[in-house]
């Protein structure tokens, strides 16, 4: 009995990570979106990720999907 405890906790862990993995897309997707909408004449002027900026974004991509 406390092994199918032990899973559950595990499985539900894994659906929050999964939810926030979720989140964050759909706040990078709203972001993506109200820059375009309504700061479209400075959309042009964004920098783009550094190599250390887009190293760290997929560490933690990697660090979230190994959870």
């Amino acid at each position: 009995m406390d092994t199918r405890i032990l899973i559950l906790a595990l499985h539900l862990s894994s659906l929050s990570f999964q939810k926030a993995d979720s989140d964050l897309d759909y706040i990078q997707y709203r972001l993506e979106y109200e820059i375009k909408t309504n700061h479209s004449d400075t959309a042009g002027k964004l920098s783009p990720l550094t190599k250390e900026e887009k190293t760290a974004a997929e560490q933690l991509k990697s660090f979230v999907s190994d959870l």
